[in-house]
Parts: C-alpha cells; structure tokens; sequence
C-alpha cells in the first residue's frame, strides 16, 4: 500500500535542506539540485520550504524506493526566492517537525506558485556576470 502524500509544508533549515539533497544525491532520485551548488548559493541563515505535490514510484525501477516529489522555495544568497523540485523519502519527509500554522502554509504555497525557477534565475545570474565583464 503507498503511503498517502501529506498537505503541509515543512520549514528546514539550510543544514538540513543540504542533508536531504544529500540523501536524494545517495539514492541517486532524479529531482535534486547537486549538494554543492546548494552550498554556493542558498542563504547560510535562511528557512525553506518543502511541498509535497506528486507520489514518485519508479515501476521500471522497482529497486528504487518511493518518494514524495516536493516543491521547494528556496531562499538564495542574494536574497531571492527561487523554486526547485526535491525528491524525499517519506520517512524521511515525516520526521521534519510540523511547525507552520495553516496560513503560513497557504502563503508559502502561493509565492512557490509565483517564484522564479532555479533555472531562469542561473539564467539571469550568468547574463547578469556576462554583462558584468563586457561592459566598457
């Protein structure tokens, strides 16, 4: 029987954002940003936010647990919230303490739904360091 995908939105630190990507990079899950990019450019001090949004099992790959794929917001060294997608064992994922009241869920959920992508933001930071060093 597969687990049922929990509704809430779990807080972590940069600490443990970077043990999860560690633990997906581990089970080689197919949604995770490298551990050291993550070091590079998300925010020492700043909170995250995991979303569960998709049940990921891997039929053709029955050797691969399931997962919850979970929308991420992301809080990057310049400031900027960026979203990603991070694939999440479920123990794992339930283990994170429950500690967002209801609106701060449904606040969090909105600004994913209207964050830039981790890639259109290394696409606008590379075209930012490209004008940088052209520039007279």
């Amino acid at each position: 029987m597969t687990p049922s995908l929990p509704r809430t939105v779990r807080a972590v630190d940069t600490a443990q954002l970077l043990d999860l990507a560690q633990e997906a990079a581990m089970h080689s899950f197919s949604q995770r940003l490298p551990v050291d990019w993550l070091r590079e450019h998300l925010a020492a001090e700043a909170t995250h936010y995991l979303f569960p949004t998709l049940v990921q099992r891997l039929t053709h790959r029955p050797e691969m647990p399931l997962q919850w794929r979970c929308q991420q917001l992301l809080t990057v060294n310049t400031g900027e919230e960026i979203w990603g997608l991070l694939d999440v064992l479920p123990d794992t994922f339930d283990k994170i303490p429950e500690t967002l009241d209801t609106a701060s869920k449904k606040e969090i959920v909105n600004r994913i739904e209207h964050a830039v992508t981790v890639r259109e933001w290394m696409e606008r930071m590379t075209d930012g360091q490209s004008e940088e060093t052209t520039s007279p």
